[in-house]
């Protein structure tokens, strides 16, 4: 279940919001009295209630917006008691304060917004010897691992516990609760007003993450990177495992670079199963991995890790998929010849770079690196035994084929071109791996030069179906994933 806080300043908009979510099909919502505006009237406000609800009036301290008097905000956490409400959230140091009454049960609760104590399990016991129904523990979290601690605590509580780990660090821990036995997450109403750090909305929850069917038994999947942004990937996923009917969620994780090793580590006590991985791991990931394919190994960098008993092996997904981009629009998908004795610009030398290059490389092209950090180039192409060139001089070149493997043009900096429209020939294929948007400064300017063009989506769409083969068995929906990510993309501009 998804506990909805909602955070308003007028008893109105509270109890329309209220409305409006258990149409959309919440089930309990949080009415944070601390942010209503003047006098409260709690009646008004639970009166006609159409779900249960917990009550809370968080200080500032606590992370809340209350400034008033502590024995009047203690006196509205008695009135809610007393108009019967289903749940009223007590901080540990009040809670002997306010006496059980009724039917209302008592989330006995603590907030630490510096870190996530190591001694959880002491910190756990005190609040369930508060007569606690519910105990709910959040902290922030400043590396991955501190999910896990919480959600171990959740686990083994004999008392039913919400522990949820806050910051972007933490989200894992919001959209695993349920697996790990917690009685209900938190959601905000709308993703624009979090009423706590890391906090999703609740359409996102619902509609993206599927939070209520997740259980024990559901296998976990993400994308690991620092930062984690706004991935598309588990739009697409998540839509994929719903449209199979799979038993499945595929999470975003922000992992810093020195929590990498601890982090893949501990992986599969999280129930994680396959990884999808970008900036900056894809290099530094491979000595985590106790298998690899020639195409890794030939890289030196994954973007894909599936868990296997005690392997994880690694494979590169960018590789196959760009491969396949190319070669659909040159000559024939699989035909190797379409892209011998070409001269390729590549741009970029990362993580994507490092596998297009050794794709175009490896079918005969006559590949040129080029990028902003001309060490970065130098240094791959006396691996891959290919040309460089510095990033002022790219176009000096005159590519067949050129490559954008930068993020020049990327959102929000949709007015940027990593290449001059006036170096674009109508004989050119340009290949363009940003996906948001599709239709980057540097497609239109190829489009409006009649260059054969191929976009971000084309290669993003063919890479995740790679991926998911690789996690399920099973051939990916292209035509689901693509229509998903379009439409995120559209959907972004507004």
């Amino acid at each position: 279940m998804i506990c909805v806080s909602i955070g308003r300043g007028r008893h109105r908009h509270v109890m329309a919001e209220h409305r409006h979510l258990v149409q959309q099909g919440a089930e309990l919502v949080e009415l944070r009295l601390d942010y209503i505006d003047g006098e409260v009237n709690m009646r008004r406000l639970v009166a006609d209630r159409p779900c249960p609800v917990i009550i809370t009036c968080r200080r500032e301290r606590d992370g809340g917006k209350y400034i008033g008097g502590e024995q009047q905000r203690l006196l509205l956490l008695r009135s809610a008691i007393a108009e019967g409400v289903e749940y009223v959230d007590l901080e540990d140091d009040v809670a002997t304060s306010i006496p059980r009454f009724g039917k209302t049960k008592r989330i006995i609760s603590l907030h630490d917004f510096r870190k996530t104590p190591d001694d959880l399990d002491a910190i756990h016991r005190r609040l369930c010897g508060l007569d606690a129904d519910l105990v709910k523990i959040a902290t922030m979290a400043n590396h991955p691992h501190d999910n896990l601690k919480i959600l171990r605590l959740v686990s083994q509580s004999k008392v039913p516990t919400v522990g949820l780990c806050m910051g972007d660090i933490g989200t894992a821990s919001r959209i695993l609760a349920g697996r790990f036995g917690a009685p209900f997450t938190y959601a905000t109403f709308h993703h624009e007003r979090a009423l706590a750090p890391g906090q999703l909305s609740f359409s996102d929850m619902t509609e993206v993450y599927h939070y209520d069917q997740i259980d024990r038994e559901t296998d976990v999947y993400g994308v690991i990177a620092d930062p984690i942004g706004h991935s598309l990937s588990p739009l697409i996923h998540n839509a994929a495992f719903t449209l199979l009917k799979m038993n499945k969620v595929y999470i975003p994780i922000r992992v810093p670079r020195e929590n990498l090793s601890q982090f893949i580590d501990e992986a599969p006590e999280l129930g994680i199963k396959g990884l999808s991985v970008t900036i900056p791991h894809k290099e530094s990931v491979l000595k985590k991995v106790t298998k690899a394919d020639g195409a890794v190994r030939g890289i030196g960098a994954t973007n894909t890790i599936v868990f296997d008993g005690k392997e994880r092996i690694g494979y590169n997904t960018d590789y196959r998929a760009a491969m396949s981009s190319l070669e659909n629009a040159i000559g024939q998908p699989g035909d190797d010849a379409s892209l011998r004795g070409k001269t390729a610009l590549v741009l970029g030398a990362g993580g994507v770079g490092m596998a297009i290059a050794y794709g175009l490389v490896r079918r005969g092209a006559q590949v040129v690196l080029a990028d902003g950090v001309a060490k970065r180039a130098k240094q791959l192409a006396e691996r891959l035994k290919c040309r460089w060139t510095e990033w002022s001089a790219r176009h000096g070149v005159s590519p067949d084929v050129l490559v954008n493997c930068t993020p020049i043009g990327m959102h929000p900096n949709v007015d940027e071109t990593p290449f001059d429209k006036h170096h674009l020939r109508p004989a050119m294929v340009v290949f363009d791996v940003v996906y948001n948007p599709e239709n980057t400064l540097l497609v239109k300017d190829a489009l409006f030069r009649n260059c054969k063009v191929i976009t971000g989506v084309d290669m993003f769409v063919r890479q995740a179906c790679l991926q998911f083969k690789l996690f399920t068995g099973q051939d990916g929906p292209a035509d689901l994933m693509r229509d998903v990510i379009k439409r995120a993309i559209a959907a972004a501009k507004y």
